[in-house]
């Protein structure tokens, strides 16, 4: 079996850290590099569930999207709920990794597995990153609906590709128009709404849109909006991250057992429906 080490090199050569925002927390929170890894359980949250689930199953190593202490901390003690994750990982041996945002601007990264699970064909970067000479790394993706759906159809194909959270799928525009160009980010993305209206798309599907941004973008320009649970729109990401670090543990012989979590850690767990006519 690989070294933890071995591993950690492997997944930061496919989401280098250097491609992370300055303000982000990535890379190795807990684990001795020298100890051996024979399971990888990959999750979006690093929450309690998924660390009992990594327990139950026998990982090694756990790798999450988002960071566990993503501003700092000055105690683990398991007096929080974030410092029992630690000693919980701690006492049964596991290590936690973490590719957020240099996942989300790699090429394939986190928006390519969001495109590609609402049926996207993709075309480039919504914001190209300038580092990169060829144009294909960047944050969120423009992709090609082929062919084009209304708005609804489009939705509804958003809705069935996504994994089903209580949240479900919000829209704005009309339901008939065609829908032909879209831009994606997985998680929160209300805050490229001028690189979407720049990019000439006719939707833009992402999560945890704000109702003021969210009115003003309307407003601004005659662009639809999908907006899923933001645990949903990561999640495809997962899978994509098992097959990459698959390739380099059948190219090396490690013979590393991977899997994908499938709890839902949206933290939104009810929807009560309302009577409502547009």
């Amino acid at each position: 079996m690989p070294k933890l080490s071995d591993v950690i090199t492997a997944l930061e050569e496919v989401y280098p850290p250097q491609w992370a925002e300055s303000w982000d927390a990535v890379g190795l929170v807990c684990g001795d590099p020298g100890a051996e890894v024979g399971r990888v359980l990959f999750a979006v949250d690093p929450v309690q569930a998924v660390v009992d689930e990594a327990v139950e199953w026998g990982a090694d190593l756990v790798v999450t999207h988002h960071p566990l202490y993503l501003r700092g901390t000055t105690s683990v003690a398991a007096t929080t709920f974030k410092g029992r994750v630690v000693h919980t990982l701690i006492t049964n041996g596991i290590a936690l990794h973490v590719a957020h945002t240099n996942a989300d601007h790699a090429d394939p990264g986190v928006s390519d597995a969001l495109a590609e699970a609402v049926g996207l064909k993709i075309a480039g970067p919504l914001v190209p990153d300038p580092t990169d000479p060829l144009g294909r790394r960047g944050t969120g993706r423009i992709g090609l609906l082929e062919p084009p759906l209304t708005l609804s159809a489009f939705a509804a194909q958003v809705a069935a590709g996504l994994p089903a959270t209580a949240a479900g799928v919000r829209v704005s525009g009309d339901p008939d128009r065609l829908i032909g160009r879209v831009a994606v980010c997985g998680g929160s993305g209300d805050s490229f709404f001028a690189d979407v209206r720049a990019a000439g798309v006719d939707a833009y599907v992402t999560a945890d849109l704000r109702h003021h941004p969210a009115s003003e973008a309307t407003e601004a320009a005659p662009v639809a909006l999908v907006d899923a649970a933001h645990w949903a729109t990561e999640w495809p990401w997962l899978g994509l991250a098992e097959r990459a670090l698959r390739a380099v543990s059948d190219q090396h012989g490690w013979a590393v057992e991977t899997k994908v979590s499938q709890r839902v850690t949206d933290p939104w767990t009810a929807h009560a429906p309302m009577s409502f006519t547009a």
